[in-house]
């Protein structure tokens, strides 16, 4: 049976025993994690919101200079039922009653609500919390700062320390940094299909793009974004133009694989103590990548070291106006539990 099958069916509260029967079920396990001590995090053993950490007051007004031009751009996409999702996942809202209710008064007013059923954490312009990605070791499922899902205080009705709201609790308030790769590359950035490929944006690439775009080097503290022109697949200016044929046609080649920082990149940056990386992708690292383990980079910076990840953004604008340096702002909802966030992220300058 699968994996994730029986877990949706039996809940968590079965991890426990399925953990015990690994070898049993031919589940291999990854003590990187145990062995490479990536837990307690630099932040202690009781912190829970990661590189969210490395905001502070000088950090934000220092970023707040970079406002020259007083230019607001919004980067999230929009939230729509035939926008393409990752796997199974998808946005399905309605509006119930129109109007869901009233009339009230003299005046008869009404209103109306919507309903929504999706993985809110996990859909269209996304976070990447604690809770999302993991590896499963001998001692359990492994967790950002050595928690795991068999805790006592983890369940299918909320992930506790590792919920999104602890990140959210403190937001980024940063130096953007905008890379575009497209410039770099004379072109949209293909799929990958093998090491060395133009897709894979290396740690030399993110240096020379620094380099090339006249900007003072990535250093502590800075959200970094990366441009592959991949997300214009799903152009949110122009997805509404598309008959269901075409539509259906993008979504495939979207999702076929993506464009993206590889290892090397995110190791960089994990050098120079970033506190969040993000793209016009879904996945912001690229798939296929340097290595034969998918999303090594979710690992190694989420898991590992707890640099987190927004996924599906609109640099559009910030493309168009060269603005590659500016103050970012956002926060994650404040979800109790939950694995990741929606949200329309700013970008000012």
């Amino acid at each position: 049976m699968d994996r994730k099958l029986i877990l949706r069916r039996s809940g968590l509260a079965c991890a426990a025993t399925l953990l015990a029967a690994y070898g049993a079920a031919g589940w291999a396990v990854n003590d990187e994690p145990l062995k490479d001590k990536w837990a307690p995090s630099e932040w202690g053993p009781n912190d829970k919101a990661g590189s969210a950490n490395r905001r502070s007051a000088a950090s934000v007004l220092k970023a707040m200079k970079l406002v020259k031009k007083g230019k607001v751009a919004t980067l999230g996409k929009v939230y729509q039922q035939d926008a393409p999702g990752f796997g199974s996942r998808g946005w399905r809202m309605t509006i119930p009653g129109l109007p869901t209710g009233g009339p009230f008064g003299k005046q008869e007013m009404v209103y109306n609500d919507e309903y929504l059923a999706t993985e809110i954490g996990q859909i269209g312009t996304q976070f990447d919390g604690p809770g999302h990605i993991g590896v499963i070791t001998s001692k359990g499922m492994f967790f950002y700062n050595g928690r795991y899902l068999e805790d006592k205080d983890v369940g299918t009705y909320g992930l506790g320390p590792l919920g999104v709201e602890h990140v959210g609790q403190l937001g980024f308030v940063c130096r953007g940094v905008l890379l575009d790769a497209v410039a770099l590359r004379g072109k949209q950035l293909p799929i990958p299909q093998k090491a060395g490929d133009p897709g894979i944006v290396t740690d030399k690439d993110v240096q020379q793009m620094v380099k090339r775009q006249g900007i003072a080097p990535i250093s502590e503290g800075d959200c970094v974004f990366l441009y592959t022109g991949h997300g214009d697949i799903w152009h949110p200016s122009k997805w509404d133009s598309y008959n269901a044929e075409e539509k259906q046609k993008r979504i495939a080649q979207f999702n076929a694989g993506e464009p993206g920082f590889g290892i090397s990149a995110c190791e960089y940056f994990a050098t120079r103590k970033i506190a969040l990386t993000g793209a016009d992708t879904w996945a912001t690292e690229a798939v296929p990548g340097e290595t034969d383990q998918p999303f090594e980079c979710h690992i190694k910076m989420m898991t590992k070291r707890g640099i987190w990840n927004l996924e599906n953004l609109d640099l559009s604008q910030l493309v168009a106006d060269k603005a590659y340096e500016f103050l970012f702002v956002w926060s994650p909802l404040k979800m109790k539990g939950a694995t990741g966030s929606p949200g329309n992220p700013i970008a000012i300058y």
